[in-house]
């Protein structure tokens, strides 16, 4: 089961087993039990899914007594263990009750009903086992495992960055690393060749060259090849923090402003993208789309600035564009709140196209830069176990004056739309900033300073994005379906035969 919606699924192989085929409830339990295990995905709240009792007893009446016939033979089960530890027993109860409301967790229904449970990433796996899941977890230890997501590398790679294939393949003298993405480790004893950095330079000028195109098209706005290509294209969403992304470039957009002629020469070049869709009815989410678009028009037309700053939101972003985006990145932004992220997919595209990751140990980039070197990457940002003591401490916490100074522009309507955006910016101020944008705010500035020292020296640049490819080899999606296989499904490879000559 793929995360939480798929679990409806338990009940109805139990009504299957039970009304079509006339098997028992321990026969069928037996079954089903052996059949599904349970993929985790996510540790917010609203992406566990609690259903309503009351519509799951009108909609589909069968399956909701099958799943109280499950929750009572589970607490009986608690019971057994835990005596009368009314508690841990509500805690854990598959239909919760709350101010005379009653919902089914459905992903409660999956760890009750599974052989296996797993994250998707070291630290998220860890993360799941100490707090959404960890009173299971202390009950049934045996059934958690970790299976970090991979990407393919036949799609993300070999089909979508034609000029950094065949640079691969003639480097390493076959093909061999499409289907065996750890090949591309020996990349690393080219790193510091001259000729091959500029050859690796050569082929990333021409993916940028092929976005150029594309964000002119779908954004009417002009950008320069030889600029800093700087992209973060995810779903929006607050914990994702595009919102950081945002307020860093104001900061920077002011900065250049105040320059006289002469600093402005010494400033790396930035094109900064960024895309994704909103859920229909995230209106935060939307604001902050309008923020990224209101400040792309201001700096965009802005004579001062030229080609110094752009910022482009792609529009309907999808797989289509990110099959040009993602080969043309150079420093790809993987910025969640450290311990929100599940794992991320997007930042092992970008890795293993030789963009450089800017983020947070978050998800999987915690195990990227593990394999990539954390000296070929920009972290930054307070770490998963001091974010609880952070929010506490919330109330008093004084910003540093430059995120005071970027709130402000905003709120004076320099970049127009103030009234609509106050929302937004109430979240990260008086609202409680639940996601820590001001705590990270100076530590995010830092890094991009980094970032903007290590672009101006491009034969370490250049260095830095082969080994982020050559470090690449775990992120496959071949490496994590042969892991499923193995210990979860417990299924073996299946060869294909070879054809026979007539």
């Amino acid at each position: 089961m793929n995360d939480t919606h798929p679990t409806i699924a338990v009940p109805e192989l139990m009504r299957v087993l039970m009304d079509d085929h006339g098997l028992g409830w321990t026969r069928s339990w037996n079954i089903v039990t052996k059949v599904f295990a349970f993929t985790n995905h996510t540790v917010l709240p609203e992406a566990l899914e609690k259903w309503p009792v009351g519509l799951m007893e009108k909609l589909l009446p069968r399956h909701m007594q099958i799943i109280y016939d499950i929750n009572w033979r589970f607490l009986q089960q608690l019971r057994g263990k835990y005596g009368d530890d009314w508690d841990r027993i509500s805690r854990m109860s598959i239909i919760e009750e709350s101010y005379g409301d009653k919902h089914v967790r459905m992903a409660y229904l999956g760890v009750v009903c599974a052989h296996t449970v797993n994250g998707v990433a070291a630290i998220h796996s860890d993360i799941i086992k100490n707090t959404i899941f960890k009173d299971f977890y202390t009950l049934w230890p045996e059934k958690f495992q970790n299976k970090t997501n991979g990407v393919t590398q036949r799609r993300w790679l070999a089909f979508c960055n034609p000029p950094l294939r065949k640079l691969i393949s003639t480097t390493l003298g076959n093909e061999d690393w499409i289907t065996d993405l750890y090949k591309v480790q020996e990349l690393r004893k080219h790193a510091d060749n001259p000729q091959f950095q500029a050859e690796w330079q050569a082929a990333k000028k021409a993916a940028k060259q092929k976005a150029v195109g594309m964000i002119e098209r779908l954004c009417g706005v002009k950008v320069s090849p030889d600029a800093m290509f700087d992209v973060q294209v995810k779903r929006i969403h607050e914990y994702k923090r595009q919102l950081l992304n945002v307020l860093g470039i104001v900061h920077r957009y002011n900065t250049i402003k105040a320059m006289t002629p002469e600093q402005r020469k010494e400033v790396v070049p930035r094109v900064c993208i960024i895309g994704g869709k909103a859920a229909p009815g995230y209106d935060i989410a939307k604001r902050i789309i309008k923020l990224v678009c209101a400040l792309g028009d201001k700096v965009n037309n802005d004579p001062d600035i030229g080609d110094l700053l752009k910022l482009v939101f792609v529009p309907d972003y999808n797989v289509s564009s990110a099959e040009t985006i993602i080969p043309a990145s150079e420093l790809s932004q993987h910025i969640s709140t450290a311990g929100t992220e599940a794992s991320g997919t997007s930042n092992m595209k970008f890795a293993m196209n030789g963009s450089l990751i800017l983020g947070t140990l978050d998800g999987a980039t915690v195990e990227i830069v593990d394999e990539i070197g954390i000296e070929n990457a920009f972290i930054f940002g307070v770490k998963t176990p001091e974010v609880p003591e952070l929010r506490a401490q919330r109330h008093s916490y004084q910003p540093d004056q430059r995120f005071n100074n970027v709130i402000n522009a905003i709120r004076s309507g320099q970049f127009g739309w103030n009234d609509y955006l106050e929302p937004v910016l109430h979240n990260i101020t008086n609202g409680g900033d639940y996601y820590l944008v001001a705590n990270d705010f100076v530590p995010y500035l830092e890094a991009q300073e980094r970032v903007d020292e290590a672009y101006k020296d491009q034969s370490r640049w250049n260095k830095m994005s082969i080994m982020s490819t050559a470090g690449s080899g775990k992120f496959s999606t071949d490496r994590t379906i042969s892991n499923y296989a193995k210990d979860i499904w417990k299924v073996e490879p299946c060869k294909v035969p070879m054809p026979v000559d007539a």
